[in-house]
């Protein structure tokens, strides 16, 4: 969070948006600000100003005018959210209110704790005027769902403007089983086992103190902000970015999903098997920024251990094998309910459509989803959904498609090999897909070029495993 406003794909694609919709660039760098650089974003609107991103850029190291934006999403824009509108419309789009700043000397901090007047006074004169206050809204997945839930703003066939919901992971948990049982906080922020002291001097033990570390789905771009620091002013240390990354994917193998196989028959010629997934997330696996995808790497070995089927394979370059959307930007996989043949592949992924009904990864061109089959987390009522989260394509009328899981029959043909056949099922999650990453070569800037030259070289570590099973029939 801290390195948002360093995000390289995030830079590339503002500059991707600016590049198709000029008359619009003071617009777009404004609204994209928002929650990649709240801090300068929260001055500007202060102050009546729209935020310009691209006249920031590149940050520096040494901070100078330009911290605000250099720092990211910081501590203290968090914890000055006031709870007025939280989980509501209102405050979507990160169109947050934070406490009132009119009084420099007595700037609310809100935390989870009541603070004694001592306290109180020793945050306040150490930091120039924080005062940290009980505030429950930052326990609560409202806070989260402010910059998590967002709408772009596109235009439609004939001209009118849609308000497409491009990330909706809050929304998704609302419609879950997981909205009376578990927040954002209690999923992504590891809860400390023993009382700690949060504060170095005269600190109090406190019980349920939860780790800042967010942990997330995105460990690709923790290690291109690794890899490529000093092109990107990166301030935070080597070893420390490196263990975020390592922390993110094994939180993604350990804690995103699980798969099984079942329900096998062999004949004469055909092996057929049911593969499940089950979505152990509060939210659509994958969820928010549509750049993501997951899908089934699936592999029958015959008795000699020779391959005679294999779907879904990763490629060196990102792409997926047999994925039609990898191979040509216009076509994509649809959900299948059975796949029988190499070149199909189950990817549960959304694919956006502009308002010809062409597949594209310009958001402000996105108008609706021409597929959407990511799998859904437990309690989710496909047919009760409202339209930004419903299911779209193919898988909306799938009866294995439904609230925690999702079920694909693969139907193999043996003709020629003798079992017994061994099954190997993965479960693989990319967080920027190739499509979404080579979409950017078209644009002759310094930031898409950038990031397009990052993924090139990182390509093969662009996926991490959530889950495998195997079989023997």
């Amino acid at each position: 969070m801290a390195n948002a406003g360093r995000d390289p794909y995030w830079q590339g694609s503002v500059r991707r948006e600016t590049i198709d919709h000029p008359e619009d660039s003071a617009a777009i760098q404004n609204e994209c600000s928002t929650c990649h650089m709240p801090m300068q974003h929260l001055i500007d609107r202060a102050e009546h100003k729209q935020t310009s991103v691209f006249e920031r850029l590149p940050l520096s190291k040494e901070h100078g005018k330009f911290t605000g934006a250099s720092d990211g999403v910081t501590c203290s824009v968090c914890h000055q959210i006031e709870k007025d509108g939280l989980g509501t419309p209102k405050t979507f789009n990160g169109n947050v209110e934070v406490a009132d700043v009119s009084d420099r000397n007595h700037r609310p901090e809100y935390g989870p704790y009541d603070v004694d007047a001592g306290h109180q006074r020793i945050m306040q004169s150490s930091t120039k005027g924080f005062v940290p206050l009980a505030g429950a809204q930052v326990r609560e997945s409202g806070l989260c769902g402010s910059c998590h839930t967002l709408y772009t703003a596109s235009l439609s066939a004939d001209g009118k403007t849609v308000q497409f919901p491009e990330q909706m992971p809050y929304l998704e948990w609302q419609h879950s089983d997981y909205a009376s049982k578990q927040t954002c906080q209690e999923c992504h922020m590891p809860v400390v086992s023993e009382p700690v002291a949060v504060t170095t001097l005269y600190g109090q033990q406190r019980e349920s103190m939860k780790l800042n570390v967010f942990v997330g789905a995105n460990f690709l771009m923790q290690t291109m902000l690794n890899q490529h620091r000093d092109d990107l002013a990166v301030k935070a240390l080597p070893d420390d970015l490196e263990a975020a990354a390592a922390r993110t994917a094994e939180y993604l193998r350990t804690q995103a999903a699980s798969a099984t196989i079942a329900r096998a028959d062999v004949d004469s010629d055909t092996l057929a098997f049911d593969v499940t997934v089950v979505n152990h997330t509060g939210h659509k696996l994958p969820t928010a920024y549509p750049s993501r995808r997951v899908w089934l790497h699936v592999t029958v070995r015959d008795q000699h251990g020779t391959v005679i089927f294999e779907s879904g394979k990763l490629n060196h370059d990102g792409s997926i094998a047999g994925n039609e959307n990898d191979s040509d930007p216009l076509k994509f996989e649809p959900h299948y309910p059975i796949i029988n043949r190499p070149d199909q592949v189950e990817i549960f992924e959304p694919i956006l459509g502009d308002a010809q009904g062409r597949v594209t990864t310009g958001l402000l061109n996105a108008v609706v989803y021409l597929k959407d089959n990511r799998i859904l987390p437990s309690g989710f009522d496909k047919a009760t959904a409202v339209p930004d989260i419903r299911v779209k394509g193919e898988a909306a009328s799938d009866p294995n498609f439904n609230g925690g899981s999702a079920r694909t029959r693969y139907e193999v043909q043996t003709s020629g090999a003798s079992g017994p056949y061994h099954v190997d099922a993965e479960v693989w999650y990319q967080p920027i897909g190739f499509r979404w990453a080579h979409n950017l070569g078209g644009y002759k800037a310094e930031e898409p070029q950038r990031f397009l030259g990052y993924y090139e070289q990182d390509s093969r570590e662009s996926a991490v495993m959530l889950a495998r099973t195997e079989a023997t029939y």
